[in-house]
């Protein structure tokens, strides 16, 4: 899984978290949703929303970057100005982008100079950020270096048994857990629990989604890709013996409107190809 993923995963598993990288009381969240939504024009995710559950206050569209983007803020603008034209919000915008570090900014100053000094966006550089809070402290061990991780998340859990109540604590415990597991995706569950100084790991939610697609997600997106291709190619081959579309479908395990899909998109390339012109000799 991508390192901005986990981000998301915590904003939305401790939205208190995003309001105080924004110096805003945690209590802020309460007022709130997390969410992502889809616009449909160009058919793109927004996947970073913080929605206010009133008028009197601004949403915000969060993006995480790992890494240098020329494009970025075209992009965010681009989707923020389809969103609002869209869904019409009746709340003003605020934009908050989240760097490892300053050197990943790319600030694009041809187009967007005024919109970035505004006022309405907000740049983070982790590694700039000097705070004793818990939810800087997790949001910052993503991007500690390997050799330093283990020490800080030690004390990112001591601060927890000390800071939180104890019916929050196995959440944050989750939290930190999640970002070492894919720090060290070499080592085994035990290895990491050990590394922590903690019990069994393994039977945490947030470890077992972890653990599983860390190790998983590039062998499946491989095997994946290859099965799909596999089944399109068996459509076609099945759809010129006249087998029903129900048939097909129940063949290749997808649905009829699936399989109704290639089909026609097959045959609206063969079209294309027919009524093309000879190329002249």
């Amino acid at each position: 899984m991508k390192t901005d993923s986990i981000f998301y995963r915590i904003f939305q598993s401790y939205p208190a978290s995003f309001f105080d990288l924004l110096n805003l009381p945690s209590i802020t969240a309460e007022n709130y949703e997390f969410t992502s939504i889809e616009v449909k024009q160009l058919a793109f995710r927004l996947d970073g929303l913080f929605l206010p559950r009133s008028t009197n206050q601004p949403f915000y569209l969060l993006e995480v970057q790992m890494q240098p983007d020329e494009e970025l803020y075209h992009r965010i603008f681009a989707e923020l100005f389809l969103y609002i034209r869209q869904y019409r919000p009746l709340q003003p915008w605020r934009i908050v982008v989240v760097y490892p570090n300053r050197s990943v900014d790319r600030p694009e100053l041809v187009q967007f100079p005024e919109l970035l000094t505004s006022g309405r966006v907000q740049r983070f550089y982790l590694d700039e950020i000097e705070s004793n809070n818990l939810s800087l402290g997790i949001l910052k061990l993503i991007v500690e270096p390997e050799e330093q991780a283990v020490e800080i998340a030690k004390g990112l859990l001591a601060q927890v048994e000390q800071e939180t109540e104890i019916n929050l604590q196995s959440a944050f415990f989750e939290l930190i857990e999640t970002i070492i597991v894919y720090k060290f995706p070499q080592k085994t569950r035990e290895e990491i629990a050990t590394m922590l100084g903690l019990g069994d790991l393994t039977q945490t939610k947030f470890y077992q989604e972890a653990f599983s697609e860390g190790r998983q997600e590039g062998r499946q997106e491989g095997r994946q890709e290859g099965e799909f291709q596999a089944k399109l190619v068996t459509i076609k081959r099945l759809s010129k013996l006249n087998l029903s579309v129900e048939l097909i479908a129940e063949g290749v395990e997808m649905s009829v409107a699936e399989v109704q899909e290639v089909i026609s998109s097959e045959e609206g390339c063969t079209s294309d190809r027919a009524s093309s012109p000879a190329p002249e000799i």
